[in-house]
């Protein structure tokens, strides 16, 4: 049991933050979805729920979580956004079917989605595995993504600290028992069409986290603005997460006095987060939502100086 609890200590402490999201969330949706209800996409029955109004955003949650997990986010991006939440492939609302999980058919899901609610292109954010989800819609289908953001996504397998991986590697249904107490499996059983599909959820998980994957050479293909965020004691090495901005064109040279070599995407780093508690951060709206808008939360120095005269 010591070991279990050592095993699956990362997903435990998630489930502990989405557990103090519970109440806020509740609160957050308390004017309740302007729309909401099923879709039909490649043989799954996808939940989702559209908040608020003004340009449309896709925001995408974690692993063994589902879309109530934004609850205080949801609340700040709805001032100006219309928010369209989707409970990812088996997880919040959307039950589990033979296949399995797998963020290129999820990419290709979230685009007819997107045609099925009517939208050409919208923004897109997402985080852990629904950053992944993201960056797979947005590589398969560019067209539909008109800005980009990845919360404490990755873009390989060993972007992880090496510690990480044999914990993925035991992830299944033999934890499904040691889980039920805590607040990540409660609130996926209030809401999942079948809750006794939780077992063969962390199945599916664990063989999803021990495919290796690398898309360095897909990072290279968005022409889309892109932005990372990531916390300052992520799950992701900090060398990782330079070589993925430098993947996108960043961080390869000095901007310039006059921004002139600036590149068009944006690394952020939150000070004082995980992995695990990012998508709580107070600073994370206000860090998106300017990149999201195409606008500068600051004038370059020579606008300051310029601006004075």
């Amino acid at each position: 049991m010591k070991f279990l609890r050592t095993l699956f200590a990362p997903l435990l402490t998630a489930a502990v933050a989405v557990a103090t999201l519970l109440p806020a969330a509740s609160q957050a949706q308390e004017s309740k979805p302007v729309k909401s209800g099923y879709l039909s996409v490649n043989g799954v029955n996808y939940h989702y729920q559209v908040h608020g109004q003004g340009e449309p955003l896709l925001l995408l949650h974690g692993g063994l979580g589902q879309f109530e997990m934004f609850g205080p986010v949801l609340t700040a991006l709805t001032k100006t956004r219309q928010v369209i939440g989707v409970d990812l492939y088996g997880h919040g609302r959307t039950a589990l079917t033979e296949r399995p999980v797998s963020l290129v058919d999820m990419g290709d899901d979230m685009a007819q989605i997107l045609k099925q609610l009517g939208h050409n292109q919208v923004d897109v954010m997402g985080y852990s595995m629904g950053g992944g989800v993201a960056f797979r819609l947005a590589v398969q289908h560019p067209e539909r993504v008109r800005r980009l953001v990845l919360v404490s996504a990755g873009y390989a397998q060993d972007g992880f600290f090496p510690e990480m991986l044999p914990m993925q590697a035991q992830v299944g249904a033999g934890m499904a028992d040691m889980m039920k107490e805590t607040p990540m499996y409660k609130s996926y059983a209030a809401v999942a069409p079948r809750p006794q599909d939780f077992p063969k959820l962390l199945d599916q998980m664990g063989a999803f986290m021990r495919k290796p994957y690398d898309y360095s050479e897909d990072v290279k293909k968005l022409q889309m603005p892109v932005m990372l965020v990531f916390g300052d004691s992520d799950m992701y090495r900090p060398e990782h997460i330079v070589k993925f901005y430098q993947l996108l064109g960043g961080g390869l040279k000095d901007a310039g006095w006059m921004r002139e070599n600036m590149a068009k995407n944006r690394l952020a780093i939150l000070p004082g987060f995980t992995h695990y508690d990012l998508f709580l951060a107070p600073a994370l709206v206000p860090t998106v939502l300017p990149f999201l808008d195409g606008k500068s939360n600051t004038a370059s120095w020579a606008q300051q100086v310029a601006g004075q005269k």
